[in-house]
């Protein structure tokens, strides 16, 4: 089968989850035999253009709507399409995957919901969509919060991008316990919580490395330069901005004791899969489907703890050899679940 992907802000190496998911899902088509290909707003190696798309990113949401409203991008994805005999097209989002402007095709259509947006995009989308799929149950329920019929959506989850690393061994993984860093990566915005880390310092001293990157989708504001300016300026964190490039981001997450995940919100927690699966335990609120996807393979704590929490729970996973080990090796074969095979397996029993 010929399996479409429609993103608007799709560019490789962008630090953003959706983008990730849809590269990591086509990966795992292309394993099964299928041929993927990628319609975007970008001039992307890889990626079909949208030459209607007139929009420069970073962008925000009103912007890329008015965008969309003034082209008549239904014809033109119709006419990609028809070029390349898609079967399914998969539009990554009610509005950055164009969701409200579906092309009137053959080809099933699919829509992605990685979070619930403005009802504005959702319902046009949901009218037009043939199948619904979101990454897990959290999106399920706040959408019927939300008022909207969940009943025949299908949960499919977000996969590894990169799955060839190796765990690290016993003996490596022991030394980093003793010595290694808490690394936290992260986008600048407030709902990550990365702020919540200036409040407060590890008890045990362990350094902390922290890894900002911006996304195609955030605001122009100046909200994220002040965040990235108040982390530069705390004494206790080394921070890296611009970000890793998509391959870099497995072995960075590897070099870590702790992986910690401030978020404030998050509806799968792809940075915490990755750090899983190269064996590194995971520290997050008990936010979202944090809880849920990192179940063994690391510590839940309340997010009214604040970082004091989150310190303290990297503190507890690394103060004692064998639970530390255990943890790690927790962590390693729950990501097995979510190898790009198995979630492109199921993503065609749930929409084809």
């Amino acid at each position: 089968m010929v399996i479409a992907f429609v993103l608007a802000s799709y560019r490789p190496d962008t630090p953003a989850g959706i983008e990730r998911a849809t590269a990591a899902l086509a990966a795992g088509l292309r394993e099964l035999g299928h041929e993927t290909l990628i319609l975007s707003g970008t001039d992307s190696t890889g990626c079909v253009r949208l030459t209607g798309l007139n929009v420069s990113f970073p962008a925000d949401d009103a912007t890329l709507r008015h965008a969309i409203d003034a082209a008549a991008l239904g014809e033109e994805i119709a006419k990609i399409l028809d070029q390349r005999r898609v079967d399914i097209v998969v539009y990554t989002d009610a509005l950055w995957g164009l969701g409200r402007a579906m092309a009137v095709h053959p080809a099933r259509k699919v829509l992605a919901v990685h979070v619930v947006g403005h009802d504005e995009d959702l319902g046009p989308a949901l009218a037009s969509a043939e199948a619904v799929i979101a990454p897990s149950a959290t999106v399920l329920s706040q959408a019927a919060d939300r008022g909207y019929a969940t009943e025949r959506w299908q949960v499919v989850p977000n996969a590894l991008l990169y799955d060839e690393c190796a765990w690290l061994d016993d003996t490596r993984r022991g030394r980093l316990r003793q010595r290694g860093p808490i690394r936290v990566l992260a986008r600048a915005a407030p709902e990550k919580g990365v702020e919540d880390l200036l409040t407060s310092s590890p008890p045990d001293g362990r350094r902390v490395q922290v890894v900002l990157a911006s996304a195609p989708f955030e605001d122009k504001q100046g909200r994220q330069a002040e965040i990235v300016r108040r982390c530069l300026s705390a004494p206790h964190l080394t921070v890296r901005t611009g970000g890793l490039v998509w391959r870099q981001v497995p072995g960075w997450l590897a070099g870590a004791a702790v992986v910690v995940v401030p978020s404030h919100a998050e509806t799968f927690g792809l940075v915490a899969l990755e750090a899983m699966s190269v064996g590194t335990p995971v520290v997050a609120y008990d936010v979202g489907n944090l809880p849920e996807l990192i179940g063994p393979g690391g510590i839940i704590v309340r997010r009214s703890t604040g970082a004091a929490g989150l310190w303290r729970a990297a503190a507890a996973i690394t103060s004692d050899a064998v639970t530390y080990l255990r943890t790690s090796r927790a962590a390693y074969y729950r990501s097995r679940d979510f190898r790009p095979t198995t979630i492109a397996e199921a993503f065609l029993k749930a929409v084809w």
